[in-house]
């Protein structure tokens, strides 16, 4: 049965050896992780029997030996093990099977605009409240929380401004997501289908000579030629490089999973053009920390004080995200879906652009979906109208600016 699995693991570019896939083997032999339910045989070799999640970090821990894997085992373990979704408690247990969603809602324009929207502070005390009082599931509605409603709180239905618990977004309108979600780090080993990108970002440019003699100098070597009466007289001089200093902050996670293939491309290209080069995560919104590597992104935070003492004006500044999420998530403080910020997102990035004169915001999302997105529109008055669409013209746009 593992066979298969090891050939999709293979399938998916990872350095994966037969004596890994035998060491698997033979942890699952010696019994290193528990079934859900004796064995019939001793020596069975199959993840038959143990809980997923078991055997998710068990062939992790025994088949990948570099973190830079991880992305991609995830992607391969996923696509073999097929409708596995992870669900986390909020403040009290609220039972996967009410999360399971069974119906499907559908609502006229009409019925979604009679929904009205509920203030921060009465959303968040009227989910509280909920929890507190219901005793069993719900499906549909307007009021409890389950699943195919419009209430604000639950899965798989519609409102505006609700609180999503368990389950993948729909709308993209979720003030708060109660789950836990792993972030994956954007490939910079991408290979690229087209050289557009590296030429757009070529206009962001300024060469200076430095390091070694390693470069001929010719019109030097023939000008000294000449001059020493035909005898050759070779000059060497520093190569040159690009010498802009780049801080890319990038949006990751969310919304931003349908933008992946695209801005890994753009971070590939990025990470070859420009020698100075610092990037950082975040989700949504920049608020006070940022990070570096997504596994470890509460354990390894770097503060976005430090960030902006750190790197001087010098720095071009380029943020990459779709701005897709609730305006609470911009303009209130505590509006973050990962922990309670004290200040809004608004502020850190009003600090970062008055520390970086010259930035942008670069957009993957399409254009023509902005002008409904009322969480763009604030981003854009936010960037002072410097935001720019992700595509060859877009890039050109903005490295022309960041380039003045």
């Amino acid at each position: 049965m593992l066979i298969d699995f090891f050939y999709t693991l293979r399938a998916a570019k990872l350095p994966v050896s037969v004596k890994e896939f035998l060491t698997l083997l033979e942890a699952l032999k010696l019994g290193v992780v528990g079934p859900k339910t004796p064995q019939t045989h001793e020596d069975d070799t199959t993840p038959s029997g143990y809980k997923i999640d078991d055997f998710y970090f068990l062939s992790r821990a025994t088949l990948v030996k570099d973190e830079k894997h991880y992305d991609k085992f995830d992607r391969a373990f996923a696509a073999y093990f097929k409708g596995v979704e992870l669900v986390t408690d909020f403040t009290q247990e609220v039972p996967l099977d009410w999360l399971k969603k069974t119906l499907e809602l559908d609502l006229t324009p009409e019925q979604k605009a009679a929904i009205e929207k509920m203030g921060w502070d009465e959303l968040m005390e009227t989910l509280k409240k909920r929890l507190e009082e219901q005793k069993e599931r719900h499906e549909g509605g307007n009021k409890w929380i389950g699943t195919g409603g419009t209430s604000p709180f639950g899965h798989g239905g519609y409102n505006p401004q609700g609180i999503r618990i368990g389950g993948a977004g729909k709308n993209k309108s979720a003030v708060k997501v109660w789950e836990q979600r792993a972030y994956r780090d954007y490939d910079d080993t991408q290979e690229l289908g087209t050289r557009n990108i590296k030429v757009a970002l070529r206009r962001l440019r300024k060469f200076a000579r430095e390091g070694h003699l390693d470069e001929l100098d010719l019109d030097g070597t023939i000008r000294c030629t000449a001059a020493n009466a035909g005898w050759l007289d070779i000059k060497m001089r520093p190569e040159r490089h690009n010498n802009v200093k780049v801080l890319l902050l990038m949006d990751v996670g969310g919304t931003m999973d349908e933008h992946i293939a695209r801005v890994e491309e753009l971070f590939s290209a990025a990470k070859a053009e420009f020698k100075h080069l610092e990037f950082y995560y975040f989700h949504n919104c920049v608020y006070d920390f940022v990070w570096k590597n997504n596994r470890r992104r509460f354990a390894e935070k770097f503060p976005t004080w430090d960030i902006i003492r750190k790197y001087n004006k010098d720095y071009k500044l380029i943020f990459i995200g779709d701005a897709t999420m609730s305006p609470y998530e911009i303009l209130q403080p505590g509006g973050s879906v990962e922990y309670s910020n004290d200040e809004a997102g608004a502020e850190w990035l009003s600090r970062l652009t008055h520390a970086y004169p010259r930035f942008a915001w670069i957009n993957p999302e399409p254009q023509g979906m902005w002008q409904y997105r009322q969480s763009i529109s604030i981003v854009q008055q936010l960037m002072a109208q410097r935001m720019y669409p992700m595509t060859l013209k877009g890039l050109e746009q903005a490295m022309r600016l960041l380039s003045h």
